[in-house]
C-alpha cells in the first residue's frame, strides 16, 4: 500500500470518452511524490488518453481524480495545470517561428520553484547553443529537449510525459534517460507513457500495462524480472 500522505496522484473508476467513443473503462492507478511511473501498452490501449484525462483534455470524464488528496475531476485544464501539472504532449506544440530561447521564456509560472534559462542549459547543453535558433531548425531531439525544458520552466512538479523517446536516436534517448533519473532525485513525480520498455523498465518504480482502456497488470520494479515474459505478452513485444 501507498502512504496515502505522499500521494501525489490517484485515479479510481476513470471513464474517457471522446463523442461516443467509450476509451477508459474504470482506470485505477496511484503515483507518489516522486516516483516515476510508466503506462505500458498497445496502440489504442488507453495510454495517452489517461494522461489528457488527468488533465481534462477529453470530451467527457467520470470517476475520481485527486490530486495531493483534492479532488479536480470538474476543474477545467487550465486550473489543473496550475496546481502544479505540467504536460509533454506527443506532438510537443514547439512554436516553430519563435527561437529556443523564445519558447522558454513563454511558458506562465504555476508554481514557485521552476528552473532558471540557466539551469536549463546545464541540463541541455544543446538548447544554449541553439538558443537563437527558430523552432524550426531544431532536429526532432532538440524540439523534445524544448518540450520538457518548457514545462520545467513553469515550476510544475508532476510531470506528464508522452512518448518522449519516440523516434529519436539513441545518443537522444540516453540523454532523456540521465534527465529524467536527474529530476527523480530532485522530488519530481512522473508519468511516462513510453513504448520504449527498455528504456522505461530502469527509471519506474512501477509498471501499469493498460488494456482496451483498462489496467490489465500491475508490476512494482522488484517483480519486474518474475513478470517480465507476462507483460511482453500483453504488450506483444
Amino acid at each position: 500500500m501507498s502512504d496515502t500522505s505522499q500521494e501525489v496522484l490517484r485515479l479510481k473508476g476513470l471513464h474517457a470518452y471522446y463523442g461516443e467513443s467509450h476509451i477508459l473503462h474504470g482506470v485505477d492507478l496511484h503515483v507518489s511524490r516522486g516516483e516515476l511511473v510508466t503506462l505500458l501498452g498497445r496502440n489504442g490501449s488507453g495510454r495517452t488518453t489517461t494522461l489528457k484525462a488527468i488533465l481534462g483534455l477529453v470530451g467527457k470524464r467520470t470517476g475520481s481524480i485527486l490530486f495531493n488528496g483534492v479532488e479536480v475531476q470538474s476543474l477545467a485544464p487550465h486550473r489543473i495545470a496550475r496546481l502544479g501539472v505540467g504536460y509533454c504532449p506527443e506532438e510537443r506544440g514547439i512554436f516553430a517561428g519563435l527561437s529556443t530561447e523564445e519558447n522558454l521564456m513563454l511558458p506562465p509560472v504555476v508554481s514557485s520553484g521552476g528552473m532558471t534559462l540557466d539551469e536549463i542549459y546545464a541540463l541541455f547543453p544543446n538548447l544554449q547553443e541553439r538558443r537563437n535558433s527558430p523552432g524550426t531548425r531544431l532536429s526532432g531531439g532538440e524540439q523534445q529537449m524544448l518540450a520538457m525544458a518548457r514545462i520545467l520552466r513553469t515550476g510544475a512538479k508532476t510531470l506528464l510525459l508522452d512518448e518522449i523517446t519516440e523516434g529519436l536516436a539513441p545518443v537522444i534517448v540516453k540523454k532523456l534517460g540521465e534527465v529524467i533519473r536527474l529530476l527523480k532525485t530532485r522530488g519530481y513525480t512522473i508519468v511516462l507513457v513510453e513504448q520504449n520498455f527498455r528504456f522505461a523498465a530502469p527509471l519506474a518504480d512501477r509498471h501499469y500495462v493498460l488494456e482496451h482502456g483498462q489496467v490489465a497488470m500491475v508490476v512494482q520494479k522488484d517483480e519486474l524480472a518474475a513478470k517480465t515474459s507476462a507483460m511482453q505478452a500483453l504488450l506483444g513485444v
